[in-house]
């Protein structure tokens, strides 16, 4: 830096508005974000180049363009020094995937917090399997994102309660602990069509208060097929 500046380099203006709402969504030792800006200036959306590597990437990034664009905020509540609370009307907690013959398999990419060990607070995806008359397997893969707090998902039935605390012995299938740039698969197969629930928490060893983000790939295969 100093020979730069022996050479006239001349630093940007941190205090620049549009300076600081950069510095504020950045995310810390990411190579490259993808960052969504109102006319205001203000954040609607991060996506950190890391945070794409993997398959099925362009569709990945057409669901981040649009969520921000629909005020969901994607990529927030991981690190910004000053996240939006985890029930705020800006972020979205329930989610609702709506799957039949023609298209039998969606993508969801979205946040969880940890809520301390014991508990669960739950960011809920509705499936609508309802048009599956026969049955068929519902596949859920996992991927988690690569920030602090570890993932615990559970599959409910669609009249389900979902516990807020200790162990939910009403799920139909979990997969829990799955640290930061995990991945993980959950099955359940159903005999005929169904609601069902998917709730992504942080899992009771993650630190209280800590996020991360999950991407889920949620198929059927119908029962017809199966056989």
């Amino acid at each position: 830096m100093a020979v730069r500046r022996e050479r006239g380099y001349k630093p940007f203006d941190k205090t620049h508005p549009l300076a600081e709402a950069i510095m504020e969504g950045w995310k810390k030792h990411s190579p490259s974000d993808s960052l969504i800006l109102s006319p205001d200036r203000e954040l609607m959306g991060r996506q950190p180049v890391n945070d794409l590597l993997g398959t099925n990437m362009g569709q990945r990034y057409l669901t981040f363009l649009k969520e921000a664009l629909d005020g969901k905020l994607p990529g927030f509540g991981e690190d910004t020094s000053e996240p939006e609370p985890f029930n705020s009307d800006t972020v979205l907690s329930n989610l609702k995937v709506v799957l039949n013959d023609v298209r039998t398999s969606q993508e969801i990419l979205n946040i969880f917090r940890a809520p301390g060990h014991g508990f669960q607070d739950y960011t809920v995806v509705e499936i609508d399997a309802t048009v599956f008359e026969n049955g068929g397997t519902l596949t859920i893969d996992i991927s988690v994102g690569h920030a602090e707090a570890a993932g615990s998902f559970d599959l409910f039935a669609g009249d389900s309660k979902l516990p807020t605390e200790g162990v939910p012995e009403n799920a139909l299938a979990s997969a829990w602990g799955i640290p930061p740039s995990g991945t993980e698969r959950i099955t359940y197969s159903f005999d005929r069509g169904q609601f069902f629930r998917f709730g992504a928490t942080g899992d009771w060893f993650s630190k209280k208060g800590s996020t991360n983000a999950f991407f889920a790939i949620i198929s059927v295969e119908p029962a017809s097929e199966q056989n």
